[in-house]
């Protein structure tokens, strides 16, 4: 049944497209964008997600999940992330909900030309153990990618992103993601995506996700995806927003 759902995800993705467009965001795909904001801009990316890991056991609510991204430079953008989640376990009946660890961070954008196709960033983020009881890591952790992408004509665009993750015990994981984009004009955009890690440099964990993103205007962008684990039991839905302020 997963087969046929993601064929089902892949052939209507083919047929939307991604129109080229003032805003561009890092959600609601995994794979991070190339670009920074604009200088001295407020981007507001947030959404709810409804998961389930582990044939239903574990299920997460995001109520919400909230990147905030402002414009420090031409070229390097401040990152804050935090979330509402409720974790519930229905093995144990364990239910925790609160706020989890804030993340700070930044991107900075390190190559860019108007004449050449690909353009390069690099994303940091500080994991704070600030969380609530039984959400927080209780330890400090970085996330870390390397973000690449080729303008490979009008109508279709690559992105991937390589990296780096430790929460502050054990070796860390390798982080992947890679995410095709084909345009088609309109409002309406589409991507389909790989994505997953190298946990603890000991198994490898892959997903597939899509989704569609509905520009309003120019700052506003309305998005919905969903996402399946190709090799563990891993599923989630999402809804979300976002929205580019200028000048502040």
């Amino acid at each position: 049944m997963k087969k046929i759902y993601t064929l089902v995800l892949i052939i209507l993705a083919l047929n939307l497209g991604i129109k080229a467009q003032t805003i561009v965001t890092d959600r609601p795909d995994q794979t991070e964008s190339s670009v920074t904001v604009p200088l001295k801009s407020l981007q507001i990316e947030s959404g709810i997600l409804v998961g389930n890991e582990g044939n239903g056991d574990i299920k997460q609510l995001l109520i919400p999940s909230t990147l905030l991204r402002y414009g420090l430079s031409k070229n390097i953008e401040l990152r804050f992330v935090q979330q509402f989640e409720n974790l519930k376990n229905e093995l144990t009946s364990e239910d925790n909900f609160g706020i989890s660890d804030l993340e700070i961070g930044a991107k900075i954008q390190l190559f860019q030309k108007e004449d050449v196709n690909t353009e390069i960033a690099f994303l940091t983020h500080v994991i704070l153990p600030t969380g609530s009881n039984n959400l927080s890591g209780d330890k400090f952790g970085t996330i870390n990618k390397l973000a690449i992408s080729h303008v490979i004509n009008d109508n279709l665009g690559l992105g991937y992103n390589v990296g780096y993750d430790n929460m502050g015990e054990g070796e860390g994981d390798l982080t992947y993601s890679t995410a095709l984009g084909i345009g088609l004009g309109g409002k309406f955009g589409t991507y389909v995506e790989l994505y997953g890690e190298y946990a603890e440099f000991s198994s490898w964990g892959t997903n597939f996700d899509s989704g569609l993103t509905y520009l309003v205007k120019d700052n506003l962008q309305l998005d919905a995806s969903f996402g399946l684990g190709l090799n563990h039991d891993m599923y989630y839905f999402s809804l979300g927003f976002s929205w580019n302020i200028s000048n502040i």
